[in-house]
């Protein structure tokens, strides 16, 4: 049974990031790339009502089973020794309360979607819970996560065109690797105090070629998405949007090559990466 302290809820609200939305906008921005591409326009109000509120809760429901996984190690690193659970304001049992609040009222928008895209969500439900736990067994824990932060692709395009086309895969594997490259550079902050406790990540498996391979998935990622744009023959406007994001990436390098707060910096940034390509594919329809 739930029982969480109403005197707890502004570490409640900490655990779930809510005053920092930037993990909420680097998820919305590709769910509404893919509900836009698969209704070739606005999509449905109730459809973007729908995947926007999981978005937001289900990213919730990721940073409080993050934060669950991690309180053991939290403490021992610089940015996060703060956090409600390393700091003991907040017990495991109620973040594990929290995650399955958030899980149930994410549960209740399926209500509003068909069934196909409900058993595609069962598939979002395994990568978000899974995710946290990576970082203990695998290098590439940034792998799931673009893979996780993705998953509301395939189920926009089911819920709007009941099919998995092709070019819905291009849009997932551009921004899974989109994904790999800007949280590397948020691995790249924690590295020090990852390798003291360790932790796994890109970030130590790309060593000093760290900088060069982000590079190189942030052009890969720009070529599916010029594919997509090929492929769904969109306005050049789009293709301008996708210019402006290269020299996103190009900037993001130069401030990343400073410092650990620069790469924190440059993570920050790809927010507009994000809101660049939306505004191509909407404007594509627009125009």
């Amino acid at each position: 049974m739930l029982a969480l302290k109403h005197a707890h809820w502004r570490y409640y609200l900490q655990l779930m990031r809510l005053e920092k939305p930037i993990g909420t906008y680097l998820l919305l921005w590709p769910t509404w790339w893919a509900l836009w591409l698969a209704a070739e326009g606005v999509p449905p109000l109730h459809l973007l009502l729908v995947f926007t509120a999981g978005v937001v809760l289900m990213r919730a429901a990721g940073c409080v089973i993050n934060d669950y996984a991690d309180r053991h190690w939290d403490g021992a690193v610089e940015r996060t020794k703060h956090r409600p659970l390393a700091s003991g304001a907040v017990s495991g049992t109620e973040a594990l309360q929290l995650f399955v609040l958030l899980l149930l009222l994410s549960a209740s928008l399926l209500l509003f979607l068909n069934w196909q895209t409900v058993l595609l969500s069962l598939v979002a439900l395994v990568l978000a819970s899974v995710y946290p736990f990576m970082k203990r067994y695998t290098q590439l824990p940034q792998v799931v996560l673009g893979a996780a932060f993705s998953w509301g692709m395939p189920m926009a395009f089911m819920a709007i065109q009941l099919q998995l086309p092709s070019i819905l895969w291009l849009l997932y594997f551009a921004n899974l690797l989109w994904t790999v490259a800007y949280d590397t550079y948020y691995a790249l902050v924690d590295r020090p105090d990852d390798l003291k406790v360790g932790i796994k990540s890109t970030a130590i498996l790309f060593g000093r070629y760290a900088l060069p391979i982000i590079a190189l998935l942030q052009f890969a990622s720009l070529v599916l998405l010029l594919l997509v744009g090929v492929l769904a023959e969109l306005h050049p406007v789009f293709y301008l949007s996708l210019a402006l994001s290269a020299g996103c990436f190009v900037y993001q390098h130069r401030i990343a090559r400073r410092s650990r707060e620069g790469c924190f910096a440059a993570f920050l940034h790809n927010h507009y990466v994000g809101m660049l390509v939306f505004a191509g594919i909407a404007l594509s329809y627009l125009l």
